[in-house]
């Protein structure tokens, strides 16, 4: 299984954190042990002062292929969630200084947080999604699917052009405004719509 990351896929997140809005999706990839199993607890790192929360809607894909156009993408994903990719801010800002790449701060052990699967099927796909996440019960982020600069067909289509796609990959779409640090004790959960997807507890 892969795990792919879209970065600075809302303009006002690319904007708040300073950086130029891309003319093409920025992707990365975090390892399978990125991601935290169903059921174990959330542990602060202890390598970073400043862990920074960042929701997101993921997708999943169903079908194995390569060199997809971005009208044919939908044949190629069967469930969304949200989730949250988290970042060791500190250490990515000290990277980012020396042009250094990012995976210290994106893609420790446990960095990726999932939701449940919503099988497409059970949404409205004529519609864009919206999602949210609270922190400590305050809406910190609000989304919309609408709102990406690149959406899913045009980032699968982008993806396959150099990574062949597996059932089972899984991508992170990238975050919009709001993004914000979290400590020891704080308590997030995140939403499509009004469903509840994750509630995770940062120890």
């Amino acid at each position: 299984m892969k795990i792919f990351c879209v970065g600075r896929n809302y303009a006002e997140h690319a904007i708040e954190l300073k950086n130029e809005i891309p003319t093409e999706p920025v992707i990365f990839i975090k390892p399978k042990s990125a991601l935290l199993p169903d059921n174990l607890p959330f542990y602060y790192p202890e390598f970073t002062n400043e862990l920074h929360y960042e929701c997101e809607l993921v997708f999943r894909i169903s079908k194995n292929g390569k060199y997809i156009r971005d009208y044919r993408a939908g044949k190629y994903i069967d469930a969304v969630t949200v989730g949250i990719d988290f970042t060791a801010r500190d250490i990515q800002n000290e990277l980012k200084k020396k042009g250094l790449p990012w995976e210290k701060a994106k893609a420790w052990d446990h960095s990726a947080i999932l939701g449940e699967w919503i099988e497409l099927g059970d949404i409205d796909q004529k519609n864009p999604i919206e999602f949210s996440m609270e922190l400590n019960d305050v809406t910190v982020q609000n989304g919309n699917s609408k709102n990406m600069i690149f959406p899913v067909g045009k980032i699968i289509e982008n993806i396959s052009r150099y990574f062949a796609l597996h059932i089972g990959d899984i991508i992170y779409t990238g975050t919009p405004a709001g993004v914000g640090e979290c400590v020891v004790g704080d308590h997030l959960c995140g939403y499509i719509g009004n469903e509840k997807l994750f509630d995770l507890d940062i120890k």
